[in-house]
């Protein structure tokens, strides 16, 4: 059976998706207590460029196959940008605001890889699209309003913002600029090179970095050991994978609305895991970043 004929196959690979990260997020947030962002991203990201090795091999894939070397440039940019930058900004974004605020902040996602997708690909944006955004951006501005200073401190809610922004911005570059790529290249090898870029990136911001060894030395506190690799080989070899097949396999910013439901489950999860709170304002914030990401996604 030819693989991309399955009915809808990207669309449901998307949703999944949006679960397996769902519960990598709350991995991550446990292992965010003691593990610094950069430490985290370098051991996940190295961790996934290890499991995927003999993954490629298993599936009768080369890492090192034959391919323009502008190929192998663009795939280890949009994994320094998408991965190493934008990873790092997330996790300081999951420690600064919790779990179900950055749920929400994430939303911003879609409207970002449909702002590049129209730039960059040109697809078009429709009426409805246009009110999912406006939805999703109210979503943030709403969650993040007046009440929630009184549990964030100013400064952690201005961090925790910029840092989520700029996060779902190189996301969105990371993905957008390869897409063209994707449709042409097997997904194991691009999943691959993205990583390489990614762990290079860190690692020449750890040579510069003048708290290199405090960073390092977070990953040795037991503690939070096991949520770290829980949280990596979930989030950063199982969800990556699947969240590049939904690309691959459906239109990119149909893929990118359906990952947006992990929000919804991070939501869930966050107050019976970590026993976030769960107020008005955060459901309506929740209620109107879904509701922008099905209109982005049926309209």
């Amino acid at each position: 059976m030819n693989v991309a004929a399955i009915p809808y196959q990207g669309e449901s690979l998307a949703l999944i998706t949006a679960i397996v990260w769902a519960t990598a997020v709350i991995l991550f947030r446990k292992s965010g207590e003691t593990v610094h962002p950069i430490a985290l991203n370098l051991f996940k990201d190295i961790l996934a460029v290890v499991l995927f090795l003999p993954t490629i091999w298993l599936f009768g894939e080369s890492l090192l196959r034959t391919a323009p070397l502008n190929d192998y440039l663009l795939l280890m940019l949009s994994g320094a940008l998408g991965i190493g930058i934008a990873d790092t900004l997330f996790f300081h974004c999951l420690n600064r605001l919790g779990a179900s605020l950055t749920a929400i902040v994430d939303c911003l996602y879609s409207p970002f890889i449909i702002g590049l997708s129209m730039l960059w690909l040109g697809e078009v944006l429709s009426l409805l699209q246009v009110v999912g955004t406006i939805l999703i951006i109210s979503a943030v501005l709403t969650a993040t309003y007046r009440r929630e200073r009184n549990v964030i401190s100013r400064r952690d809610l201005v961090v925790g913002l910029i840092s989520g922004v700029m996060s779902m911005a190189f996301t969105a570059l990371g993905i957008v600029m390869i897409k063209p790529l994707l449709n042409t290249s097997p997904l194991l090898w691009v999943t691959e090179v993205r990583l390489i870029g990614g762990v290079i990136v860190l690692l020449a911001i750890l040579i510069f970095h003048r708290g290199r060894k405090t960073i390092l030395s977070s990953l040795m506190i037991s503690r939070g050991r096991v949520y770290t690799v829980s949280g990596s080989v979930v989030g950063c070899y199982g969800a990556m994978v699947l969240w590049l097949a939904g690309m691959k396999f459906a239109q990119v910013s149909v893929a990118a609305a359906l990952n947006q439901t992990t929000s919804i489950f991070i939501f869930v999860l966050a107050a019976i895991f970590l026993k976030e709170k769960i107020n008005f304002q955060r459901t309506l914030g929740i209620i109107l970043a879904v509701g922008g990401a099905i209109l982005v996604t049926f309209a």
